[in-house]
This record gives structure tokens, C-alpha cells and sequence, in this order.
């Protein structure tokens, strides 16, 4: 797992053919917004979140964002374990979010 910075994350995203974007933040923050092309699971749903990344494919890049960058990062962590090579976490998470915001 790496801790990017807004800058970092953005642009490593950017340039990555092999990217994923995963969303861990609630339903009731996702309706808020979210960042374009973003799949969304929650991370509260415990082994149901789980059970949804083992479906993800684990040779893709996965850039993880929350509301404050706390959950994503547990996310992260346990993509990691789960066999998960390349875990972007995004410092500051959606709140400090300066690109482009879609609704979902």
C-alpha cells in the first residue's frame, strides 16, 4: 500500500492503463459525488467488502478513496493481504478532492 497525496494520486491515476478507482465510502456519501468512473463498494459492509474485492482482478492498479483517507486506507490493507499488489490510498480522501466529481 502507498499514501499519495492529492497531486500524486491524480497523476499517477492519470497515467495508468491499468487503473482501477475504488470507492469504500457509504452510499449516503456517494450520493454526494463521486470520482468519475469510480466503482463503489463499502468498506462497512465487513465481509460482504471482502467478498466483493475477491472478485476484483488482482493484477490491476487500485487507487482507494474515502471521505478523510482513514478507511480507504484499512482498505487498502486488506486488499494488500488479500493478494492485492498496487493499493493507492488517497491522503485527505474525497473531502480534499480538487478534481473532477461525478454523480452517480
Amino acid at each position: 500500500m502507498a499514501d499519495l497525496t492529492q497531486n500524486e494520486w491524480a497523476s499517477k491515476l492519470n497515467s495508468d492503463k491499468n487503473a482501477v478507482v475504488l470507492d469504500v465510502r457509504t452510499q449516503d456519501e456517494v450520493n454526494e459525488g463521486i470520482i468519475p468512473n469510480a466503482i463503489h463498494i463499502d468498506i462497512y459492509k465487513g465481509q460482504g467488502f471482502i467478498d466483493e474485492v475477491k472478485q476484483l482482478d488482482t493484477s490491476k492498479n487500485y487507487y482507494v478513496y474515502c471521505k478523510a483517507g482513514g478507511r480507504s486506507g484499512q482498505a487498502c490493507s486488506v486488499m494488500n493481504q488479500l493478494g492485492f499488489k498496487n493499493a493507492y490510498n488517497l491522503l485527505g480522501g474525497f473531502s480534499n478532492w480538487t478534481g473532477e466529481v461525478a454523480l452517480k
